[in-house]
């Protein structure tokens, strides 16, 4: 790890703390607007998202916590990979593939690929009042990925900065999907919360016997077909009590950008990337209808997840000539922004720099 021994122990403006969360290496970067807390020996998970002024994490926290694989060990591998073993919550970086468990370039990955279960490095590039930078990066395993996240935080503004660059260090083609999967929850999460997005088609599908859409193509944002009929707006948050398990990939959106605010409390997160990179925006619905393990029916959370493709896995994208191919020495850049912001009911824009315009 490249990291100075001694960094600015401050208490104002932006700053840094290294920590060990339950065994695991944690990093916070926080300024007078945000504490964003990373688990750096668990996928770079962002576990923490607060808005410091009203107290709100945005991140939902999952009913099992955050694991150590050093001293947790599951009673049994399960058939579709670790990932839900250690699952906490919070937002993971998922390469090179997502969803389901799958076959691809002569190896299997697990649900939501490696990168999310594998321990990264951290450099802190830059440590001052004004901004802090730090560099994360990872070799994955099963597949020939070089992966280098820099994030910075500035002073004052509640805007997260994420520049990546994926590499190709393999002798042959690589296929891949890529995505970002932040999850929120409650006391954030609840019927008053409404997502903004710039429009786009929507497909539904079904989850099970829990699913309130009906599995199709070609919805408009943000109404689609009910199981029985009716018509949903997916932009609203349902109560708790709907008990509903659903899916819905977003795409042909105008921008790539959305908000996701609680109207009552006037606050509110957004992202902001570019659709050349993330064309499609995955929408996972879990109103207290995952049922079995390792839910059984008692959580309440949404994920609005900036996807390559929007189709489950690797295989499925290459069945449509949707996957993303690094020829040897290929390499893969994009800068994005998270975004927290208060004082809005709802968004009409949020800004290529990260501003937010309410509505």
């Amino acid at each position: 790890m490249l990291t100075p021994q001694y960094t600015h122990e401050r208490n104002f403006g932006c700053r840094i703390t290294e920590s060990l969360y339950r065994g695991l290496r944690a990093l916070t970067l926080e300024n007078e607007v945000l504490r964003v807390t990373f688990l750096v020996d668990k996928g770079t998970d962002i576990l923490e998202f607060l808005h410091k002024p009203s107290d709100t994490d945005f991140m939902w926290r999952s009913p099992l916590g955050v694991r150590n694989p050093a001293t947790f060990v599951p009673t049994v591998a399960r058939p579709d990979g670790a990932f839900l073993d250690y699952y906490e919550g919070g937002w993971q970086e998922c390469l090179p593939t997502g969803g389901n468990a799958v076959e691809a370039a002569g190896t299997v990955f697990g649900l939501h690929g490696e990168v999310c279960l594998m321990p990264w490095d951290y450099a802190i590039v830059q440590d001052d009042p004004d901004r802090v930078r730090v560099r994360f990066w990872v070799r994955t395993v099963r597949s020939p990925l070089l992966v280098e996240k820099t994030v910075t935080l500035n002073r004052g503004r509640g805007v997260v900065s994420f520049y990546e660059r994926l590499t190709n260090e393999g002798a042959e083609p690589f296929d891949l999907v890529w995505g970002h999967h932040p999850a929120f929850g409650a006391p954030f999460l609840d019927p008053s919360c409404v997502i903004d997005l710039p429009g786009g088609e929507v497909q539904t599908v079904s989850l099970g016997e829990t699913s309130r859409c009906a599995p199709g193509w070609g919805f408009t944002w943000p109404q689609v077909s009910g199981a029985q009929g009716e018509t949903f707006d997916l932009s609203r948050i349902p109560d708790p009590r709907t008990r509903s398990h659903d899916l819905a990939f977003i795409t042909g959106m105008r921008e790539g950008w959305y908000a996701l605010t609680n109207a009552d409390r006037q606050v509110g997160f957004g992202m902001i990337w570019p659709l050349d990179v993330f064309p499609a925006l995955w929408y996972w619905q879990v109103y207290c209808g995952a049922l079995e393990s390792p839910w059984y029916g008692r959580t309440y959370n949404i994920a609005l997840e900036p996807w390559s493709a929007p189709y489950q896995t690797v295989a499925e994208a290459k069945a449509q000539d949707a996957q993303r191919t690094l020829v040897p020495g290929a390499v893969q850049e994009v800068g994005f922004h998270a975004v927290a912001y208060a004082g809005h009911r709802g968004v009409a824009r949020i800004h290529p720099d990260g501003t937010v315009e309410g509505r």
